[in-house]
């Protein structure tokens, strides 16, 4: 009775919650508000030591949020992005480029040879959906600066 009653309470809480944050999304719109939560993201998420854009995660929300961020904040040319996906050894890696490519829709051929992880040979993957990381190189300096200028900027004020 008492796990019923903490999971009704639970779940109004959170509904509260969502109600009272329901309009941030909304924020998103405004390019410079998405500038932001993409650096942030990138800050988290991304390579500092290039001069182009590499962000990896395995979670198809991550990666979709990056990219829908990125496509909406500039102008992008399509084909100057490049995927690797990186995966353990027990893995169907035709599989997973397939997925990576429909979560990012970009093009199977933009992939590069997938890299699997050698220290896992002989393992078995635990998490049956786990569907490796998704690497995404996006090749401008530019636009790789003006994030990292967004960055340094928050971070130091």
């Amino acid at each position: 009775m008492a796990w019923i009653a903490n999971d009704v309470k639970k779940k109004e809480r959170l509904k509260e919650v969502r109600s009272q944050i329901s309009h941030l999304p909304d924020k998103l719109k405004d390019k410079n508000v998405a500038k932001i939560a993409l650096a942030m993201l990138y800050l988290g998420e991304g390579s500092k030591n290039q001069s182009s854009l590499v962000f990896g995660n395995s979670n198809p929300f991550v990666i979709s949020l990056f990219l829908k961020l990125l496509r909406f904040c500039y102008p992008l040319n399509e084909q100057k992005f490049r995927c690797t996906v990186q995966c353990r050894a027990d893995q169907n890696v035709k599989n997973l480029g397939m997925f990576w490519s429909k979560v990012t829709g970009i093009s199977n051929q933009l992939f590069y040879k997938p890299q699997i992880d050698k220290r896992t040979i002989g393992l078995k993957t635990k998490k049956v959906d786990y569907q490796g990381v998704c690497r995404i190189d996006y090749f401008s300096a530019d636009i790789f600066t003006e994030l990292m200028q967004i960055i340094d900027l928050i971070c130091r004020k």
